[in-house]
């Protein structure tokens, strides 16, 4: 799924990262613990999280992640924006609970969960 067709599936608002629209994501993360992206995260995912604050971009950016979807209604901060678009990265923001950003995610199309499965 095109980072394009994330924006409209989830009613987003494209904060920055026009460039990235046709970037191929293959897998969606919701988590708002950040210990849990680090340990588990797979490749070519977009991350929704609610936890707006300038940890979630650096990880993001320490685990690869190109596209963050913050949940609920949240403001991100112009500094978040900044930082995100220096790592060049997209970030949207959607209305929906991070249940219902999944859940129309996955309709959507996006099977892979961005959790590795624990074994």
């Amino acid at each position: 799924m095109k980072v394009r067709d994330i924006v409209s599936e989830l009613d987003g608002v494209l904060l920055t990262g026009e460039d990235l629209l046709d970037v191929d994501i293959q897998a969606a993360c919701g988590a708002d613990l950040m210990s849990d992206v680090m340990a588990f995260v797979k490749e070519n995912v977009v991350l929704l999280t609610g936890l707006v604050n300038p940890q979630s971009i650096r990880t993001a950016d320490l685990m690869d992640i190109q596209v963050v979807v913050y949940v609920r209604g949240k403001t991100v901060p112009k500094d978040m924006i900044a930082e995100a678009e220096r790592n060049g990265m997209a970030v949207i923001a959607t209305k929906y609970s991070m249940f219902l950003a999944c859940g129309r995610l996955y309709e959507a199309g996006i099977r892979r969960g961005g959790i590795r499965e624990l074994r």
